[in-house]
């Protein structure tokens, strides 16, 4: 696993290390990868992401932590993406991975092996041998947030990250699927910055919400469907069953040019 840098935070835009510098630099999805990780934009976020990575948590003390902003996973010309918050603190703040080590994440695999798009049904550690077959999970804050709350301006910061992964995956990309309310607030000025049209008033989230957004150069449009996120608050309450989300993720993957599988048990049964 990486360890955190020691140098100091990058909050002046002007500064090379700051995500409106450093992801214009980036020219294709793995260099972007490899540098969003060290970014330090955001000094609460910085010194929570490392504490955790230091005080652990008991189940985890013989673990590495990873400590530091989760990339993107999956395949750099995937026609879907679904977007979602930021890290789990014991999540992919531990094992520099997203959606990986946490009930959601365990979720979200699942669903996706059921339809074909993942090679496995668990989400272990980096390098677990888990693959994605044309689907990308991004966030639009890279860094674990205290109470799993980012601030406004923590997401605004953080926002050149997710609109230059847009850029880069246009060719390819033809639908997003946005895990809760606040990926679908956060993506609609990443995606108008990334070349889609957003219309006015903007689109309301909600489960099963879908809307066409035109392409500013007369390229692909984006389908971009609502989601409620795979969170235990929302699965364990029954607001997001596996059935919703299994159902809505292969409609989204057929609008996207993918073939899903047929119905089949997801791993763990349905609740």
């Amino acid at each position: 696993m990486s360890q955190p840098a020691a140098d100091g935070p990058a909050t002046d835009p002007e500064d090379p290390g700051h995500p409106v510098a450093a992801a214009a630099r980036t020219a294709t999805v793995s260099a972007l990868d490899a540098v969003v990780t060290g970014c330090r934009a955001c000094p609460r976020l910085v010194e929570w992401r490392e504490a955790t990575a230091r005080t652990k948590r008991r189940a985890y003390l013989d673990w590495d932590y990873w400590g530091r902003p989760i990339p993107g996973f999956g395949p750099p010309d995937a026609p879907l993406v679904l977007v979602g918050l930021a890290p789990a603190a014991h999540g992919g703040n531990r094992t520099g991975r997203i959606f990986t080590g946490d009930p959601s994440g365990d979720l979200l695999y699942a669903t996706l092996h059921a339809l074909g798009l993942a090679n496995r049904a668990e989400s272990v550690r980096h390098g677990d041998g888990l693959r994605l077959h044309g689907v990308r999970i991004t966030d639009p804050v890279r860094c674990a947030p205290p109470d799993n709350k980012p601030t406004t301006a923590e997401r605004d910061t953080c926002r050149p990250w997710i609109t230059r992964e847009l850029e880069l995956l246009r060719p390819t990309v033809r639908t997003v699927v946005a895990l809760g309310g606040f990926a679908w607030q956060a993506l609609l000025p990443a995606v108008a910055a990334a070349g889609w049209r957003v219309p006015r008033p903007r689109p309301v989230f909600g489960h099963g919400a879908r809307v066409a957004l035109p392409a500013a150069d007369g390229g692909p449009p984006l389908e971009l469907y609502g989601c409620y996120h795979v969170s235990p608050r929302n699965t364990n309450t029954g607001r997001l069953s596996t059935v919703m989300l299994r159902e809505l993720l292969r409609e989204a993957a057929r609008s996207a040019g993918l073939d899903p599988l047929p119905e089949r048990p997801v791993a763990g049964g349905e609740p």
